[in-house]
């Protein structure tokens, strides 16, 4: 017997067939740049529709299942803007000239790493949240949409 442990979106109990669906992992490319500034742009534009996306998200999720379940996607749309988080995508940038996509991920690990090593286990679980927020911006700046396969 297998045991599968997640986040529950609604409460109460269902029955029903479990699909277990897995994300692809995003090929990263680290990249040398010259113009800095327009990178920089890139990211902006990036983080722009990905604020768009998590405020379409949260108010879909608050139609259908309800405030407490919808405000996950708040919660993203601040860390988004953290100014942290984004401080240290931009430095990588500039510092290194990198690729946006590699200054994220370069972000997310150091954050995450971060979060996980905290005492406080709801700031343990902030590492999941740092994960989703930059996978989301990584689709922005590739200009794909997210996507899973079984």
């Amino acid at each position: 017997m297998n045991i599968l442990k997640g986040k529950g979106v609604c409460g109460g109990i269902a029955f029903g067939k479990l699909e277990i669906f897995k994300k692809d992992e995003p090929t990263i490319y680290r990249t040398r740049i010259k113009d800095t500034t327009a990178e920089i742009k890139r990211l902006e534009d990036a983080l722009k529709k990905a604020e768009t996306d998590l405020k379409n998200l949260y108010q879909k999720a608050l139609e259908e299942v309800g405030e407490d379940n919808a405000m996950i996607f708040d919660i993203h749309l601040m860390m988004l803007s953290d100014a942290d988080y984004l401080e240290s995508i931009k430095q990588n940038i500039l510092n290194q000239k990198i690729n946006a996509e590699t200054a994220v991920a370069m972000t997310s690990d150091t954050f995450s790493k971060m979060f996980s090593s905290m005492e406080d286990a709801y700031m343990r679980a902030r590492c999941a949240d740092v994960r989703d927020i930059s996978e989301r911006l990584l689709s922005c700046l590739s200009g794909e949409k997210e996507t899973f396969s079984e």
